[in-house]
């Protein structure tokens, strides 16, 4: 799979789960996995496993204990039997979907995917990166940005480390994204881009906080002893 190009960017996007019915049939036939039909998406667990089943390509019903109308009962074909309910967690990696696990239960599915999320204000916020991946003369604007008040409109502020040479940035209204920026600022993520390099900001920073900021990354802190970030432009000493 190719790199991605930020890669600020942690963890899987849009989690959700899916339940779905593992199904076996004729003895000969490898087992079905299906949803379950919506008119009986309200059938909790034990009301469906090991239940016998009709199903199609898209969907299965429960015909156990369950009232079928005709003209639905014609469309499936094919008979089974529900051996247990999967609660699938799925989601996105890079644009592309990801089957991430199954778990055997709702409550369960959900604590995966709240331990695969990071929640924004709990994790992935704060980046410790090498001073590699902006030109020096970037390196030189921030510290004398640190070292004065930041002017208004940049969306981030400059401060130095206490006893480091190292240098923080804070970045402000993540994510730096079109919907997130009209809404806050009145502006589109490419309109704070042009801004930002007509006041000046040297080009190698802005792409730095601009991926950052969109990755809803909030401090950035600039270290020349820090590890470089795979995937992240490098300069020239």
């Amino acid at each position: 799979m190719p790199r991605h190009p930020n890669p600020f960017l942690r963890g899987y996007q849009n989690l959700h789960i899916s339940r779905s019915l593992f199904i076996t049939y004729e003895d000969d036939c490898p087992p079905a996995w299906r949803p379950l039909h919506p008119s009986q998406a309200h059938l909790p667990d034990d009301e469906v496993a090991r239940f016998p089943c009709i199903f199609n390509d898209d969907y299965a019903l429960i015909t156990e204990g369950q009232e079928i109308p005709d003209d639905l009962d014609a469309q499936y074909q094919s008979l089974g039997v529900v051996r247990t309910v999967v609660y699938a967690v799925n989601g996105d990696d890079f644009g592309q979907p990801v089957h991430a696990g199954d778990t055997y239960a709702e409550d369960a599915a959900r604590e995966v995917v709240r331990r695969l999320r990071f929640e924004t204000g709990h994790y992935s916020r704060c980046w410790e990166i090498s001073t590699a991946h902006i030109t020096e003369d970037a390196n030189r604007y921030l510290e004398e940005l640190a070292d004065i008040a930041t002017p208004t409109g940049f969306l981030f502020v400059a401060f130095h480390i206490p006893c480091s040479p190292a240098l923080g940035v804070k970045l402000i209204a993540t994510p730096w994204t079109d919907t997130n920026l009209e809404y806050v600022e009145g502006i589109s993520a490419e309109q704070l881009r042009q801004e930002h390099l007509s006041k000046g900001v040297p080009q190698s920073l802005v792409e730095v906080l601009h991926l950052a900021a969109l990755a809803d990354a909030r401090m950035l802190m600039f270290d020349a002893d820090a590890p470089e970030l795979d995937g992240l432009m490098l300069y020239d000493e």
